[in-house]
């Protein structure tokens, strides 16, 4: 959205620009001038050229300046809180009106991939004969929350719950973890291997999403109390990829339930324990603060909160 200079004026009759305003909830939501600048297609002089006129408007400073980006002073936090909202307010109205030219309204949604894909989007796939039209971003918890907050999406989907008041999040569901290998392999472990972490490891390669094993060393925290000594044979970043790697025989893996459900059905995998208190991880569904009020994001977070009751 292109916001025009535009003039509102605050409590105390201070005549605020549009756009300053919006270079400000960029900062604050940044946390830095640098990364408002990206998000915003600006130079770095130009942001903090805007926030310094915002402050003299103000008579007041909004931002302290740290060694590593901006902290927003108390000033900053209450103008943030106040107009934020508003601001993503008049996007949903620019955004509505481009959209009923087409007769739909656009949501755009972020989350992990393997997640969206195969649980948010058929659960939102009945609002589409509803007039939602849906645009979707895949990211690590970090990019899609940092995504939120600039106002690249509408809603998040996200493994990491977010601090601060400028998102709100609910929690959505939790996934099981399961330890995972091929038939083969399975068939190769005796009781006394199972029971132990390192020995297992010594005796079955290693699949993960990442060098450093998120999902392994998780599992292994959780089960064995421990950290696994090991190095990754296969690393692919997708889950349903570490799956089908798996499932061909090249090592044991951790997997959510969910998506693996259906081969452990079929035999391609063997789920070679089942502890007690098997390793969850809760997903939270995220906004921006306020934007509750707006149908779309509204209709959407509601249906996703019903269909995750059955998750």
């Amino acid at each position: 959205m292109v916001v025009r200079s535009v003039d509102i004026v605050g409590r105390e009759g201070i005549g605020m620009d549009l756009a300053l305003l919006r270079t400000f909830v960029t900062v604050h939501r940044a946390g830095s001038f640098t990364r408002a600048a990206a998000l915003l297609g600006l130079s770095q002089p130009a942001v903090t050229g805007q926030i310094r006129t915002l402050e003299r408007q103000l008579g007041r400073p909004l931002f302290l300046r740290q060694a590593r980006g901006v902290t927003p002073t108390t000033i900053g936090d209450e103008l943030a809180h106040r107009a934020a909202p508003h601001l993503d307010a008049l996007v949903e109205i620019a955004g509505a009106g481009l959209d009923e030219e087409a007769g739909t309204r656009t949501l755009h949604l972020a989350g992990p991939p393997e997640f969206t894909a195969l649980r948010a989007l058929p659960a939102l796939s009945p609002l589409i004969s509803q007039g939602l039209a849906l645009r979707v971003s895949f990211g690590t918890a970090e990019e899609i929350l940092d995504g939120l907050a600039a106002g690249h999406h509408d809603l998040a989907i996200t493994t990491a719950q977010p601090r601060g008041g400028l998102l709100t999040s609910a929690p959505l569901c939790d996934e099981e973890h399961v330890l995972v290998a091929a038939p083969r392999w399975a068939a190769r472990l005796g009781p006394d291997v199972l029971r132990g972490g390192d020995v297992l490891l010594e005796q079955l390669p290693v699949v993960d999403v990442h060098e450093s094993l998120p999902l392994i060393s998780r599992y292994w925290a959780t089960v064995f109390e421990s950290r696994p000594a090991a190095a990754g044979a296969v690393i692919a970043p997708d889950l349903r990829a570490v799956l089908e790697t798996a499932a061909s025989g090249a090592g044991l893996a951790v997997l959510p339930r969910y998506l693996c459900a259906e081969a452990l059905e079929r035999g391609r995998l063997i789920a070679l324990l089942d502890p007690p208190m098997p390793p969850l991880r809760t997903y939270f569904l995220v906004v921006r603060t306020g934007t509750l009020t707006l149908p779309p994001i509204a209709r959407a977070h509601e249906w996703l909160m019903r269909a995750a009751v059955d998750w």
